[in-house]
């Protein structure tokens, strides 16, 4: 199953050194046997605070909390040999100031003994970032659409359509790198924008409803292979239906209990010296 044959861990000085090569695989994991079937091609694994809203049905990341992502993180790092694996910084977590941020960060690395930490922001953000960093815990940023902030902006809105907006979005990114950030994922930001500020950078863009140009790119997982159970984002592409095929498992095995199909002789236990009629 695996592209390589030696499992060599992927750090994030490794993604770091990616910047203008082979673009970086990322994908989201909360579980571990998803990050089992996933860590052998993937070169970042996230899990993100989406896993509020993809397992917890919450209806926006706001729902993420430490413990949750700490859980997720434990069960993640217990899948992985060989992908980076970075885990969300919930809201709430680090917006205080760089002591919250830096606590806050330490207590996931601790308690996970995963590779780095995400946080979203640009230029409000980069004392927190580069608290994180001075510690010398690697961190990822990210710019453009934030799902934490959905409250505060009123809606998921595509970021860069506006001059004033773009030069916004440059230097967050700016800031972002400037504090230390080893990549940063550019989302929602109309292709142009994310593109330039990919040549801009010295450090790994990864997008996500960005530009084929940024380094690397990252799905949701359970978007990717189309688990999503109600509205999936136009940047989205499926590499598989597990919607119809685990409707459809379901509904033959309903109709096998039902009917008494299941279970069968095969499946059941006998006592000692009796054997299956």
């Amino acid at each position: 199953m695996a592209e390589h044959p030696a499992e060599v861990q992927i750090t994030p000085e490794a993604i770091r050194g990616r910047k203008g090569g082979a673009p970086i695989v990322c994908l989201t994991a909360y579980t571990y046997p998803i990050a089992r079937l996933l860590d052998p091609h993937a070169d970042l694994l996230l899990v993100g605070d989406s896993v509020a809203m993809v397992l917890h049905g919450h209806a926006t990341t706001l729902g993420a909390t430490m413990e949750m992502m700490i859980m997720h993180g434990q069960a993640v790092m217990r899948g992985c040999r060989r992908a980076c694996v970075v885990v969300d910084m919930p809201a709430g977590s680090y917006e205080h100031s760089a002591g919250q941020a830096l606590a806050s960060a330490r207590r996931i690395m601790d308690e996970t003994g995963c590779h780095a930490v995400k946080l979203e922001g640009g230029t409000d953000m980069a004392d927190r970032i580069a608290a994180i960093v001075y510690a010398g815990i690697p961190v990822m940023g990210h710019i453009g659409l934030q799902p934490q902030s959905v409250e505060k902006e009123g809606g998921y809105k595509i970021k860069g359509r506006t001059q004033e907006d773009s030069k916004r979005l440059l230097a967050d990114a700016q800031a972002v790198e400037k504090a230390g950030a080893f990549s940063v994922v550019i989302e929602g930001t109309v292709e142009p924008v994310a593109a330039d500020i990919t040549r801009r950078l010295s450090i790994p863009t990864i997008g996500i409803g960005a530009s084929a140009q940024c380094d690397g790119q990252i799905l949701v997982i359970d978007d990717a292979v189309g688990l999503t159970v109600d509205r999936v984002p136009k940047f989205v592409r499926e590499y598989a239906d597990l919607r119809s095929a685990v409707a459809d498992a379901a509904q033959r095995y309903a109709a096998d209990v039902r009917a008494r199909r299941f279970p069968g002789p095969e499946h059941v236990f006998q006592p000692k010296g009796k054997s299956a009629p």
